[in-house]
């Protein structure tokens, strides 16, 4: 749907929860086709005298301070895309000037006697239920339907937790240090309903890999939230198992050896991240039946990724 919405000029709307990817999507929507800028404009933080300035610019002296002219968001996103997020905290007295520049293409800035050109495309987000906020009078209805001519959903992480892993291999990447997850991680990551999507997911692991200074993150290493998450007593009874067994080595861990369990069912998880679940195909990838790679699964209690 990206690649088709990237390669019109159609007004789209994206709805999703706070953190679900909505301004990532609507980048990469312009990326498809780029021409000209994208122009993110948080509407949640127009508020005060000056929103209507921020948006549509102002000429010298339209008002106290304005020493200089200075063109608006709107006339900076002139041949390229405007990013609406949260168009539904857009005040009231706004959205009838902005129906306006969506209708005519024209700005004029504030205290100026002349139009400017502002053309350019729309993509809105909004985690409101905005037919439901044009029912109750707080959005206008005609810039609804100008905005919602092709309507994208965005589903939160809890719903797509198929998505956790690859998610996680992506943030990893990030950092040059590039640890691992333990399995007890991995399944605590599958099991939390994350709130705040894939924010907080992102959040998650950059706090992780902060105060983790070693090659595998354990669950010690997890959030406040998530180590709540967890039954009683969990991440206390992995700390000792870790110290007792780091006691009985007498010194760390060989660099690079793992395991053979472990090495094991860090390549099934491996092959299915990249067949994207394909179990079939990541049987054949390990050089294994497809029995035995769903006997390996449920002794290794590796979640299976759905496709």
């Amino acid at each position: 749907m990206i690649e088709r919405l990237g390669r019109t000029r159609s007004p789209v709307l994206l709805l999703g929860e706070t953190g679900a990817g909505k301004e990532v999507v609507a980048r990469a929507i312009h990326q498809v086709s780029p021409s000209g800028p994208f122009v993110p404009i948080d509407c949640s933080a127009l508020v005060g005298t000056l929103l209507e300035s921020e948006l549509f610019g102002h000429t010298k002296g339209a008002f106290t301070g304005a020493v200089a002219s200075k063109p608006g968001l709107l006339e900076t996103a002139h041949g390229g895309t405007a990013f609406f997020d949260e168009i539904g905290e857009l005040p009231r007295r706004l959205q009838g000037k902005l129906l306006r520049v969506i209708q005519d293409k024209e700005i004029r800035p504030v205290g100026g006697l002349t139009r400017r050109r502002a053309n350019f495309r729309v993509i809105a987000a909004t985690n409101r239920d905005l037919a439901r906020e044009v029912e109750r009078g707080r959005f206008r209805r005609d810039l609804y339907y100008r905005l919602n001519v092709v309507t994208l959903r965005l589903p939160p992480l809890r719903a797509r937790k198929e998505d956790i892993p690859l998610l996680v291999e992506h943030f990893l990447a990030r950092h040059r240090s590039r640890p691992r997850l333990s399995q007890e991680v991995l399944d605590a990551l599958l099991a939390y309903d994350w709130p705040g999507n894939v924010r907080e997911l992102e959040n998650c692991v950059e706090r992780m890999v902060a105060v983790n200074s070693g090659p595998v993150l354990h669950l010690a290493d997890l959030p406040t939230a998530l180590q709540s998450s967890l039954p009683p007593g969990q991440v206390e009874q992995f700390a000792r198992q870790a110290a007792l067994a780091q006691e009985a080595a007498g010194r760390p861990e060989p660099p690079g050896i793992l395991p053979l369990e472990e090495a094991e069912r860090d390549a099934i998880f491996k092959a299915l991240v990249f067949t994207q679940g394909d179990r079939a195909q990541a049987a054949q990838l390990l050089g294994i039946g497809r029995t035995t790679l769903y006997r390996k699964l449920k002794q290794y209690r590796v979640a299976p990724l759905a496709r």
